[in-house]
């Protein structure tokens, strides 16, 4: 088999740089997950995307997708795709660089200001369409550190009923709910404390990594900004957060409060997916079979939204590698995964 050239496939996001290539045989070689807070500045960008370099091989091929044109950095969508390709171009200026349209498919970076509404947050597509052309029937949920993204695929189509940020968010596709960034007080007015109904202060005290932590899910890595308060990511220093939530502190009741709390809240952001996902399939229907195939590094939430519907589960990093470890990075960074394996 002859070798071939590289693809670099990138989810350019507001919090984190996602990059997957492939190496000569075709397959995935390597993905990454870069911190990248693109609202502090382009300067972030440029810095995630020279780590990146350091890590990947020569490729002439890239691939971009991206939800970064978001950031109050920029004044609307439009700049913020054009500003974002600009870079990616003036990054690699001798490489070959696409921006994914969705349904419209790959257009090039120069083109990014006529085509930008159609590349705005389109990388949710990207992913639907890599998993589609190999699984006919099942609801993607790509639950990430700052949104869930939901979606049926039909006969293997993907079936979007919206296509902007806000259709998706009207329809149920888009929950801007995630395991990492979401601020506690997304989840609720108030919550059961002490035999007390507790009002959740409106404050960004705690975030649900806070209580992802507490109740054992948070996967190793997935925390990568910093903490609410700039303070530590152990167990006891998200109790000290979510104490802070409800006017408390910590040493106020036993750690074990703090976890049924933490338990509480996280059954809420399960049941917002769950109450998402079932409006998403009363408009379209899925065979009693079809899966729910996770995505993101919120998988452990993909599995509860499978067994609350009664439908079987699939991790989506099968799809992109037989390798367990490439795999496990590929599902956390699907859509620049789904980018490196797609063809033009």
């Amino acid at each position: 088999m002859s070798a071939r050239a590289p693809v670099t496939g990138w989810d350019i996001g507001g919090a984190h740089l996602k990059v997957a290539q492939t190496g000569e045989s075709g397959a995935l070689r390597l993905v990454r997950q870069i911190p990248c807070p693109l609202w502090q500045g382009m300067d972030r960008l440029e810095a995630a995307l020279a780590a990146a370099r350091a890590a990947l091989a020569p490729s002439m091929r890239h691939r971009v997708t991206m939800t970064g044109e978001l950031a109050d950095l920029f004044t609307d969508r439009a700049e913020g795709v054009t500003r974002l390709a600009a870079a990616m171009r003036a990054a690699w200026p001798e490489a070959e660089c696409l921006l994914y349209a969705g349904a419209e498919g790959f257009v090039p970076a120069a083109a990014a200001a006529v085509a930008a509404e159609a590349v705005a947050s389109a990388n949710w597509h990207a992913t639907a369409r890599f998993a589609a052309a190999r699984l006919a029937d099942f609801l993607l949920a790509d639950i990430g550190s700052t949104t869930t993204d939901l979606l049926v695929s039909s006969g293997g189509m993907p079936c979007p009923r919206g296509a902007r940020d806000d259709q998706r968010l009207a329809c149920g596709e888009l929950v801007y709910t995630g395991v990492v960034r979401t601020p506690l007080m997304a989840l609720g007015p108030e919550v059961p404390f002490a035999g007390a109904r507790v009002p959740l202060m409106a404050e960004l005290f705690a975030t649900t990594a806070d209580i992802h932590r507490l109740t054992g899910d948070l996967p190793a890595g997935a925390d990568q900004h910093p903490s609410a308060d700039g303070r530590g990511k152990t167990v006891a220093e998200s109790a000290v957060r979510l104490a802070r939530m409800i006017g408390r502190d910590a040493v106020s009741a036993p750690p074990a409060a703090w976890r049924e709390l933490a338990r509480v809240l996280a059954a809420r952001q399960s049941r917002a997916i769950e109450d998402a996902a079932a409006l998403v399939l009363s408009a379209q229907p899925l065979p009693p079979a079809a899966p729910v195939l996770g995505a993101g590094c919120g998988r452990f939430l993909a599995r509860r939204l499978a067994a609350a519907l009664g439908r079987p589960y699939r991790d989506i990093g099968v799809l992109f590698t037989d390798d367990p470890a490439l795999a496990e990075a590929a599902a956390i960074a699907a859509p620049a995964a789904a980018l490196a394996l797609l063809e033009d």
